[in-house]
């Protein structure tokens, strides 16, 4: 394992995307508890992702236009879904809602299903870890899952970090109602323009 390998997945860790704007969200409508669990349950999506890229099985959904297309679509509803309950203070950033019982496990879940529908994030595994695996290892899927958790760990410690600072703005802004409501129209906004982003997205 390279410097070169941790500072290029950092950096690709700590750029925005779903995972990074759901934590954000979350830590900002729910506080630092709720943002660590939305930072796990993205982790836990990431892992089904990483094991079947390390098994071979996502060229299988490389090679299937149609399973492709099914994921992206799902993937795309899931998300309007996300910026319309945003938009309604619903969800993540249903700021009453903080203390309800059940709110871990859905907080998990839905960081879990933001990433399993994720078609494009098993394919990224297959373009960005090969690159880093050296040539003449003795065992190369070894390497290959290896390089693979040492991501999700970076992006399970990244992801707290953002959490944890959107509950820092969020002690802030709380009594605020303004300032909150434009925050929140701001994260609805940006789930729409991801869920667009997969919508039109292409092998």
């Amino acid at each position: 394992m390279t410097l070169e390998f941790l500072l290029t997945a950092l950096i690709v860790v700590v750029l925005p995307g779903t995972g990074v704007l759901y934590t954000l969200a979350t830590g900002l409508g729910r506080g630092a508890r709720a943002a660590m669990l939305a930072a796990l349950g993205c982790t836990l999506g990431i892992a089904p992702q990483l094991l079947l890229a390390t098994l071979g099985l996502t060229a299988i959904l490389e090679k299937s236009g149609t399973l492709f297309q099914a994921m992206r679509i799902a993937g795309t509803l899931y998300l309007l879904f996300m910026a319309w309950q945003v938009w309604r203070a619903q969800g993540v950033m249903a700021v009453d809602s903080q203390h309800s019982p059940r709110g871990g496990l859905a907080l998990i879940g839905t960081g879990i299903w933001l990433n399993l529908l994720n078609p494009k994030l098993g394919l990224f595994f297959l373009a960005f870890l090969p690159q880093f695996v050296p040539v003449d290892s003795a065992d190369a899927r070894s390497d290959f899952l290896l390089l693979g958790l040492v991501f999700v760990v970076m992006t399970l410690i990244v992801f707290i970090g953002y959490g944890l600072m959107a509950a820092w703005v969020r002690d802030h802004v709380i009594g605020r109602p303004r300032v909150m409501a434009f925050i929140r129209y701001g994260f609805a906004a940006a789930f729409v323009l991801l869920a667009l982003r997969l919508g039109f997205e292409r092998l």
